[in-house]
């Protein structure tokens, strides 16, 4: 444990956030900047005397718990929560779960991909942001409860006839195998999560093929590097997959493309202009 760093660390910290940051009034009295020490303590939910000596370089050996209740009421970000528990002696708990928000630089790629069919994943293969194509391509997301944005339960529990669970792709046996190791992996990550623990125990329990390849242990997912999807309106399109993991969110951004100058790519283009719209309504 180091004190003296500890201390400096967490004064630093506390003098950089406004009381209206955590919903305190500013007063007309305060001689620091920031925080007082015992708003930092109640917002912690330990005592004055002990944040006190923490920062005095003179407190005992702070628990989890506590680390925990410091990392809240600090507001700190992943990073600096790791560097409160080495500063503490603490190996930190496992994280919260899976992140699902999507970062606006990243949104904006994807918009700015109008040739490419975009989307993101989270750890738990929830599409949790997409571009238009790839909604034309695949499914309108924005239609679907959240529920229903999971490709691993559209994998496993989704149409009866194989071809139908995930828009006709033609690697439906490689990806289902793919996911099942990457849930694998999800869940030895985020092994309190209780979303998590209930979507494997859901596939698990509802698809005799998911619990096959769950009991084989594999943590190794393979790459597709070109898959094609048998689309009701266009028909066969063919497209280059590029996987890009954003490490830090625990994402990954998938990039369908389709070869300059071939059917698949005028495909592509059609369905950029029609769009998610529906073709088979009656006039």
């Amino acid at each position: 444990m180091d004190r003296a760093e500890l201390a400096t660390f967490l004064r630093g910290r506390r003098e950089r956030i406004a009381p209206a940051d955590v919903g305190l009034p500013a007063g007309r009295r305060r001689r620091t900047p920031g925080l007082r020490r015992e708003e930092v303590a109640q917002l912690a939910y330990i005592s004055t005397e002990y944040y006190t000596r923490l920062e005095q370089a003179r407190g005992p050996h702070p628990s989890r718990e506590v680390l925990g209740g410091l990392t809240r009421a600090l507001r700190l970000s992943d990073a600096e929560r790791g560097y409160l528990h080495e500063l503490a002696g603490v190996p930190p708990g496992p994280p919260p779960g899976p992140p699902r928000e999507v970062r606006p630089s990243v949104q904006l790629m994807l918009d700015r991909l109008p040739q490419a069919a975009a989307f993101v994943t989270s750890a738990t293969l929830e599409v949790i942001a997409w571009n238009g194509l790839a909604a034309a391509l695949m499914e309108d997301w924005s239609a679907l409860p959240r529920r229903e944005r999971n490709l691993a339960r559209r994998a496993f529990l989704g149409s009866q006839v194989p071809g139908e669970r995930l828009y006709g792709v033609s690697d439906a046996g490689e990806f289902a195998r793919s996911s099942v190791a990457r849930l694998r992996n999800t869940a030895a990550r985020y092994p309190e999560d209780p979303e998590v623990t209930a979507l494997v125990e859901e596939l698990v329990a509802g698809s005799p093929e998911f619990a096959e390849l769950w009991s084989l242990s594999d943590v190794q997912a393979a790459r597709t590097l070109r898959k094609s999807f048998r689309h009701p309106l266009v028909g066969l399109v063919t497209v280059n997959c590029d996987a890009l993991d954003l490490t830090d969110q625990d994402q990954q951004v998938v990039v369908y493309t389709a070869d300059p100058g071939s059917p698949s790519e005028e495909a592509l283009r059609l369905l950029a202009v029609i769009g998610t719209q529906r073709m088979d309504v009656p006039t």
